[in-house]
């Protein structure tokens, strides 16, 4: 049972920033009375959007919110079912929806739609129609059950008679009928691609029983090449290592020439160093008529037989440079000879090892051959691992036939299942049972309202209903009052169901102006009978202007007022 403990709001339609607050347990019945647009039936609109996130009235959200503060539009409720105490909180300018259980926030989902679906189907089990139909009747926004389609007609009973679990499985059983379907679907064109691979294979068998001689003679003549290739490869590499053997004997003196070239050089230096001291000296003797040092006059002789010597001695250097530059262009070429050997023997070396590589190449290709060759020649090598592949690829054919007939018999199943969960089927049966429930207590309810007619609503929610004298009429066919009189005998009658099965079952029973408009005395009296003989576990509201006519029917009394353009509870 859902017993509803209160509800509150703030900057909601006409209401401040100051919380106005209804408790919802606390009163058998309750008397709502105030002046128009005092506010009375903004708590129909505070409870419908705080639970379903739609107002009982036709009234946009933007609407909703004050249009003085313009913001902050909070509304709350309080409600517990068995053990557990839940608060809801819904507000908008900003949007924001949290629900509670015993004081912990639940981990909201990423859309406030989650939010709102997990409220009304795991925690209400409720939609905004059935709660219209069970806890709340009125003139405003109300459709009677009469006025509504087949189809919400349906879903509202499916929801007193707790069978929505039903349709649930049958949504999940499309799924699996969808996904049964694809899997036979998939596992057909898997058999086929299978047994087209079987096909092929076999075929394979009958090519290599007759291909096997020929691959074994194309082994054998691919074999003899290549050891041809390896003989040849290796006589040209006997003649290049004998070559090779050749060079780097014309080689072998090349670091004695290096060195004879270094100490000719040497000596070169030393020659040019003293070859520039002497030229300095012979400078100094042809542009010096006195010694710099004691200042004293040369004598002619003296620099004229300086001179001599020092030339002399130039003369010499000369010679022995001449016959060092005869020695030095021998080294030179004998260098430059060895070079061109060395380039030679770095030629044959790549050669010999590109020889080597592909000698070693080919090798491993004749293993690999006479490795291949030795596979052929056994008995039906191929033909072996074309029956073993053979054999798996039946084996799976096989194992995919049993799957597919698995699947094939589930959908049998899933068949037999959709068939009872359809709304003719299981949900059909068990409404058969409540119907005539439904009627006998839509007829007593009618009768204690002194309405005697004769109600029946059929399998399908079509209603039948007789006179007295047994003419039939429908009900668009009879006056506001006495439509009056039949929806409040179908909500009782929901309510009093809802009981039954501890569905949809609550305390709060809300009516709206349901005695200012259709119902004369006598109904208005006929009605407040069966109100009282609810049970001390309902809780009762009827808003209405005749306050000064039933204020002392009911035990409790709220006032609504505007102060300073806002509505409030009076004091």
């Amino acid at each position: 049972m859902i017993l509803f403990k209160n509800v509150k709001w703030k900057n909601f339609l006409s209401t401040g920033n100051v919380f106005t607050e209804v408790f919802l347990d606390k009163s058998a019945n309750t008397l709502v009375v105030g002046e128009n647009g005092s506010g009375k039936s903004t708590m129909l609109d505070a409870l419908c959007f705080c639970l379903f996130s739609k107002p009982f009235r036709k009234i946009s959200k933007p609407q909703l919110v004050n249009t003085i503060n313009q913001k902050d539009c909070v509304v709350e409720v309080k409600f517990s079912i068995g053990s557990n105490n839940y608060r809801v909180v819904r507000g908008h300018a900003p949007r924001k929806m949290e629900i509670y259980l015993n004081d912990r926030e639940l981990k909201p989902d990423a859309h406030i739609k989650d939010q709102q679906d997990y409220l009304e189907k795991n925690i209400l089990k409720l939609n905004w129609h059935s709660f219209t139909q069970i806890v709340i009747l009125g003139n405003a926004s109300f459709t009677p059950f009469m006025q509504l389609t087949s189809m919400n007609r349906r879903e509202i009973i499916e929801d007193l008679l707790d069978i929505k679990i039903f349709t649930a499985m049958n949504m999940l059983l499309r799924e699996k009928l969808n996904s049964n379907k694809n899997n036979i679907t998939d596992l057909k064109y898997k058999i086929e691609v299978e047994e087209e691979k079987l096909s092929m294979h076999r075929k394979n068998v009958e090519k290599l029983k007759t291909s096997n001689k020929e691959k074994i003679d194309n082994i054998n003549e691919e074999i003899k090449k290549c050891e041809r290739s390896i003989a040849e490869i290796e006589l040209g590499l006997e003649k290049k290592y004998k070559l090779l053997d050749e060079l780097k004997n014309k080689v072998k003196d090349e670091d004695i020439v290096k060195n004879k070239l270094n100490t000719i050089k040497d000596i070169e230096s030393k020659y040019e160093e003293r070859l520039r001291k002497l030229r300095k000296r012979i400078n100094f003797y042809q542009e010096n008529d006195h010694c710099p040092t004691c200042e004293q006059q040369i004598d002619e002789t003296i620099k004229t037989k300086k001179i001599d010597t020092n030339s002399k001695k130039i003369d010499e250097i000369r010679n022995a440079s001449d016959k060092l530059d005869k020695e030095l262009e021998k080294y030179n070429t004998k260098l430059l000879d060895m070079i061109e050997v060395n380039k030679k023997i770095t030629s044959y070396d790549m050669e010999i090892a590109t020889d080597g590589q592909e000698v070693s190449s080919i090798t491993s290709y004749v293993v690999k051959l006479n490795k291949d060759l030795r596979l052929e020649s056994k008995e039906g090598k191929d033909v072996k691992d074309e029956l073993s592949l053979i054999k798996k690829i039946q084996s799976k054919v096989n194992g995919l036939n049993e799957r597919r007939s698995d699947l094939l018999h589930s959908k049998e199943v899933f068949d037999l299942a959709s068939t009872l969960l359809k709304d003719s089927g299981i949900k059909t049966h068990i409404i058969k049972q409540y119907v005539p429930i439904i009627n006998r207590l839509v007829n007593k309810y009618l009768a204690t309202m002194e309405f005697f007619v004769n109600f029946e609503l059929d399998e399908n929610f079509n209603e039948v209903i007789k006179s007295r004298h047994r003419d039939e009429f429908s009900y668009s066919s009879f006056s506001e009052g006495e439509k009056m009189r039949i929806d409040l005998a179908l909500m009782l009658t929901w309510r009093a169901i809802a009981k039954m099965k501890n569905s949809a079952n609550t305390n709060l029973l809300i009516l709206d102006e349901v005695f200012d408009a259709s119902l004369d005395n006598d109904g208005c009296d006929a009605f407040l009978k069966l109100l009282y003989d609810l049970g001390n576990n309902s809780n009762v509201f009827v808003i209405s202007h005749k306050g000064d006519i039933l204020q002392d029917k009911f035990l409790s009394v709220i006032k609504f007022e505007k102060h300073k353009n806002f509505s409030r509870i009076a004091s």
